[in-house]
């Protein structure tokens, strides 16, 4: 049976204008490693089987986006091996479920404006990273987040905070990262606000490489 990924949209809280353009691009990534694309913002989907989907991806999703049956669900998937890819505000999710903190790994604080800046690749051993040069420039929102997650992931990407404005975790500031939490591979960027990500061919192949990850289609873990 050939793989499937779920991608997940719902918002309760803050709308990113860029998730139309976001899935789409997914949709088209996901074809070219051979995976076909269910797309959803209903919680109603996570109340039904989900073996059937090699991964699931939240797409800058916020605020409380599942069901109680939904949560078991999920966990359920990741106890079973399914991958977990997060996008943007994915981090901005589920405030009030410590499991999905854990599989997350970091949660969103703030950001300052959007605007340039420059994301120092800390590992190439990694599909979504291995493309990148050692710096790369990019225009984001540059999240903050509670806590580092260092120590409890593997971190890909930081943010160079004397690289932009308003940068608020100091040296210790990372923005990509994956782990083997609870059964089965996870992915974070916290790139992807605006739609011109999406039409970059450099931030495509780094989610390219996040979906081959948490998919394993196309390469190993990382």
């Amino acid at each position: 049976m050939t793989p499937r990924l779920l991608i997940y949209s719902r918002t309760t809280a803050y709308r990113h204008a860029s998730i139309p353009v976001a899935v789409a691009a997914l949709r088209e990534l996901a074809a070219g490693i051979g995976c076909p694309v269910a797309a959803t913002e209903d919680p109603g989907a996570f109340e039904q089987d989900l073996s059937g989907y090699a991964a699931i991806v939240f797409l800058s999703t916020s605020g409380d986006v599942l069901t109680p049956a939904g949560r078991a669900a999920l966990r359920a998937h990741r106890w079973g091996g399914g991958g977990f890819m997060g996008v943007h505000s994915a981090a901005c999710t589920e405030y009030d479920w410590p499991y999905y903190g854990e599989l997350i790994g970091a949660r969103f604080d703030r950001h300052p404006a959007y605007q340039g800046g420059r994301v120092i690749i800390e590992d190439h051993g990694h599909p979504a990273t291995r493309h990148l040069p050692p710096t790369w420039e990019f225009t984001d929102e540059w999240y903050d987040f509670r806590a580092s997650p260092r120590g409890s992931v593997r971190v890909l990407a930081s943010a160079d905070e004397s690289s932009y404005e308003g940068g608020g975790m100091g040296a210790d500031h990372p923005l990509v990262w994956c782990h083997e939490h609870g059964g089965g591979p996870m992915f974070y960027t916290a790139l992807g606000h605006a739609d011109e990500a999406y039409a970059d061919p450099v931030f495509r192949a780094h989610l390219q490489g996040g979906l081959r990850y948490v998919t394993g289609l196309g390469e190993a873990h990382g």
